[in-house]
């Protein structure tokens, strides 16, 4: 009985492929099941099952070597490209798994990937120049919510205490992190602002001013720090671009927070100074991932690369 097309496909599967071209390749049964690290009966068992299946005969067993027929070289032909698949596959999976290959989608919020990421890539880049590392930036929790679909396969985020790192649209339930660094919190003053020259400020000291906030959940901060110090700040303005928050110190228009990680930038601004004030809080910086993507070797290298940039 001849089986319809879809039924007899059902009784193909690699394996199958891999024995017809091993027999065609060693003539012999026992040679093939040799070749497998099988045993010659469980050959010979499986070929006529496959028979059986595809109602038709592969091997013409008369003779002391067997001889394909051609329903037989037909599928062999296919095991010659099914084992050189295999072939390629197993060597794509160990490059990967020996970090010589890879690609890690990052993503990162402004002011890591000025310090932190640069760092990172260039320790990967010493030690694993086969890894690509592409980047993103994104302000958590965008960067979450990316990971979450499948859009980047690493996060660098932050979060101030109190705060998860995914209060927003997003929340940490199925990921896994990994604590970077504690970022301080400093303030931004034009140079010739009447505080400028004290080196340590209290944040209700400048309950007057007017402010300059910096992302959502750094305006957040900011909010709630001024809150704790008994005042409702004055924001006259708002940017996700730090360069663009000391601009606009620098022009006198107003003060703001900056985190440690872009305080170097703070440093070399010209016109504007920046002190240390009682009444912020650090800020926790985490990469995040899945623990799916955790065990994959370029993504954990990754990650270790990001901790040592902190330690340097």
């Amino acid at each position: 009985m001849v089986l319809p097309v879809d039924d007899a496909l059902r009784g193909l599967d690699v394996g199958a492929l891999r024995l017809l071209q091993a027999i065609a390749e060693h003539g012999t049964l026992t040679a093939a099941a040799e070749a497998l690290d099988a045993s010659q009966p469980a050959v010979s068992q499986h070929v006529r099952r496959l028979e059986r299946r595809l109602g038709t005969a592969l091997l013409d067993r008369s003779g002391r070597r067997v001889r394909l027929t051609e329903a037989g070289q037909v599928l062999a032909t296919y095991g010659v490209a099914v084992n050189a698949a295999v072939r390629a596959a197993g060597a794509e999976v160990a490059a990967l798994t020996g970090l010589q290959a890879g690609v890690v989608r990052l993503a990162a919020f402004p002011s890591s990937s000025a310090t932190l990421v640069p760092k990172a890539l260039a320790t990967l880049r010493k030690s694993h120049p086969g890894l690509t590392v592409t980047l993103e930036e994104a302000e958590p929790p965008q960067s979450l919510a990316s990971l979450r679909t499948g859009a980047c396969d690493l996060a660098v985020a932050f979060a101030y205490p109190g705060v998860e790192l995914g209060r927003y649209e997003d929340d940490l339930s199925g990921l896994v992190s990994r604590h970077l660094l504690d970022d301080p919190t400093f303030v931004a003053l034009p140079e010739d602002h009447p505080r400028a020259h004290q080196e340590h400020l209290d944040l209700a000291d400048l309950a007057s001013e007017t402010w300059i906030a910096g992302c959502p959940r750094c305006r957040g901060h900011l909010l709630t720090a001024a809150a704790g110090c008994g005042f409702t700040p004055d924001i006259a303005y708002a940017t996700d671009d730090y360069v663009a928050v000391l601009s606009l110190v620098a022009a006198g228009l107003g003060v703001a927070l900056v985190p440690g990680l872009a305080r170097r930038t703070a440093d070399r601004h010209p016109g504007v100074v920046v002190r240390e004030a009682a009444g912020t809080s650090a800020r926790t910086v985490h990469a995040v991932t899945t623990p799916d993507l955790l065990r994959v070797p370029a993504v954990a290298a990754t990650i270790e690369a990001l901790a040592s940039a902190v330690a340097f």
